[in-house]
């Protein structure tokens, strides 16, 4: 996707004639006072859903002076704010939220493996539905806050007025975005903090476009959250409202016959680039690589439900080595998965450990050995267990769907006194980037852990396996 940055007025000057168009508005509301950053994208494109709002019908139709024509987006950039802050007298962001505490509402959000339900005013759930034998759902879940007090929205004082507290701000992709938060507590009791009940913080956002769907679910210490949420209903306190960015998007999309990118602007760029030859220190390719790897993962959109969200957080982009050489390289250990969202993050590295860890500029790195490999136990274990599960497909053929390692001998466990140990799940996942990695980390017993491993990458490696699910380079 292309960008560069200048203000409306040279841009106009380099586009040349420029007329509003279908829901466009008018141009005299845009200044050079507010830098904008314009973006050339395809017409496979999805706006942003956080930061800065857009609409499709807020835009303007550009002609260059060599008749190509675009579409540009604008951003909604709010203006005359602080006047209306200082007089708005409406009602207060607990009283805007009450209608969705009072439908008894919930919002859900599919991950990888866990489902997440925030019930509005109620609880907080974390939960994974299997079918086992007989149809027979098998439930884990866990409760990550419950609603302590009847009216969680009591932000008025006994006089009727708004407590004047500052309104608190959480950067979202960048974009220093004010909240109206609700705590929720008595969650599920947590073993890694001496049964502690799980806490959370629900934080609503203003969002027009929005269902009230979630936005994102973050562990930011242990057994403590952080749940964002999308909602049209605090939009009508200005206090609430997105403000503009340091610098904004627009983007500009091609109409029918015209090129992707203004030709003259074409021109500029690659007069720029010459200019910057003497100076590059990064290739080309890979400046091209890092900028289509880092747009894929946090623009584009993943169905979720019936609403459209941002990618599922903890999936990474791995470095677009060769398909052969990363798979030796996985293989043997030396090129090793990172994921994991919120607190602790985790390390795989295929034959060698599983560590979970966290890192602090304070106090530096704090690591945990979940589970060490050792091939003996594990095809003792892979003799009671399943190691290798198969898909049957619809031509007829058999593949393996799953392949299960067992890692042992990790630190020892202060709840159970016995050493940590881990199932590495290593499971097909297909998706638009192929070097896509997601891992997620379970527990479902005490110090026992599960580890998830998806990505287009296994999905070359998986018909290898053995009867004990070990792994070999394919021919």
């Amino acid at each position: 996707m292309g960008q560069c940055r200048l203000g409306l007025a040279a841009l106009l000057a380099l586009l040349g004639g420029v007329r509003a168009g279908g829901g466009g508005r008018a141009l005299s509301q845009l200044s050079d006072d507010i830098p904008f950053r314009v973006n050339w994208p395809g017409t496979d494109f999805s706006l942003p859903t956080t930061g800065v709002l857009y609409k499709e019908d807020n835009y303007i139709i550009m002609t260059t002076v060599d008749k190509e024509k675009y579409k540009c987006i604008l951003p909604l950039i709010a203006n005359g704010d602080e006047e209306e802050e200082k007089d708005y007298k409406g009602p207060s962001p607990g009283e805007l939220l009450e209608p969705l505490f009072k439908q008894s509402s919930c919002s859900y959000r599919i991950e990888s493996y866990w489902t997440y339900e925030v019930c509005h005013g109620k609880h907080i759930r974390q939960y994974h539905e299997e079918k086992e034998t007989g149809q027979k759902i098998n439930i884990q879940e866990y409760f990550l806050g419950n609603m302590l007090i009847k009216s969680p929205l009591s932000d008025t004082d006994q006089d009727g007025k708004e407590n004047p507290k500052e309104i608190p701000t959480k950067n979202i992709e960048g974009q220093m975005t004010p909240y109206y938060p609700v705590g929720m507590g008595n969650g599920t009791p947590c073993s890694l903090r001496q049964s502690l009940p799980r806490s959370s913080t629900v934080m609503y956002i203003c969002h027009p476009e929005a269902k009230h769907e979630i936005l994102s679910v973050a562990e930011v210490t242990t057994c403590e959250y952080e749940v964002v949420i999308l909602t049209p209903l605090l939009c009508n306190h200005p206090k609430y409202r997105f403000r503009a960015s340091p610098v904004n998007d627009i983007f500009c999309q091609s109409l029918p016959g015209s090129p992707l990118k203004p030709h003259n602007l074409e021109q500029l760029e690659q007069q720029q680039e010459m200019l910057k030859m003497p100076f590059r220190r990064v290739k080309e390719e890979e400046m091209h690589s890092t900028k289509e790897e880092k747009f894929s993962s946090i623009h584009k959109p993943l169905a979720v439900g019936s609403h459209q969200q941002l990618l599922t957080v903890g999936t990474t982009h791995i470095s677009k080595l060769t398909d052969d050489q990363l798979i030796k390289e996985f293989l043997s250990g030396s090129y090793c998965f990172h994921g994991g969202v919120g607190w602790w993050k985790y390390e795989f590295c295929y034959g060698k450990y599983v560590h979970q860890y966290h890192e602090d500029k304070e106090s530096g790195k704090t690591s945990v050995v979940v589970g060490t490999w050792n091939k003996e136990e594990h095809i003792e274990w892979a003799k009671k267990n399943v190691a290798r599960a198969h898909h049957l497909r619809e031509d007829g053929m058999q593949t393996v769907k799953v392949v299960s390692h067992f890692y042992g001998n990790g630190d020892v466990c202060d709840l159970t006194d016995k050493p940590r140990q881990v199932t590495v799940k290593l499971k097909c996942k297909e998706s638009d980037s192929p070097h896509a990695v997601t891992v997620y980390m379970l527990e479902p017993h005490s110090c026992q852990y599960i580890l998830g491993v998806e990505s287009p990458v296994i999905c070359k490696i998986l018909d290898t396996a053995d009867e004990n699910g070990l792994l070999s380079v394919p021919n």
